[in-house]
């Protein structure tokens, strides 16, 4: 498949969270409206949903059964395997997106170099602010650098 395709194929975040969606579970049209509209708080309208899992079964990447209700019946819409792997190549994408939007924002940890999304841990060394995953690190940090964190002796005049 084209770039150009899959991105109009999943042109906007609505489209792209109804994958997700699916991606967890085989569902119906309604629980995909209503899981949107608790999880995003935003109210999603079926003329959106349906055409597109509609276009997502033309093109192989979702099937369906259907499910008798009482008198009615229900379509359980389940991702193909191509359809699992289109959304684990649009998270993929999804997921270096965010981290080149986050990055400059993230502190690395001093001593493991691990990025730290929130929290951490500070502490200052030889007045120094220094920032790291955890105090373990910090202090597994002091101990590998103990030979220069430790004040030198001065020599005496008759030394030098």
């Amino acid at each position: 498949m084209s770039t150009e395709n899959l991105d109009d194929l999943v042109s906007d975040f609505a489209r792209f969270y109804i994958l997700t969606i699916l991606y967890e579970k085989q569902t119906h049209g309604y629980e995909i409206l209503q899981k949107f509209k608790s999880r995003v708080g935003k109210t999603i309208s079926p003329g959106l949903v349906y055409p597109f899992l509609q276009r997502l079964e033309e093109r192989g990447f979702l099937t369906y059964t259907v499910e008798p209700i009482g008198e009615k019946e229900r379509k359980l819409y389940k991702l193909t395997d191509k359809g699992r792997n289109l959304c684990n190549y649009l998270f993929k994408r999804f997921a270096n997106m965010v981290s080149t939007a986050i990055e400059p924002s993230l502190d690395v940890c001093a001593h493991c170099g691990c990025k730290i999304y929130e929290g951490g841990y500070t502490e200052t060394i030889q007045g120094v602010k220094m920032t790291f995953c955890c105090v373990h690190c910090a202090e597994s940090y002091k101990q590998d650098h103990v030979e220069y964190l430790r004040p030198k002796p001065r020599k005496r005049e008759s030394e030098v």
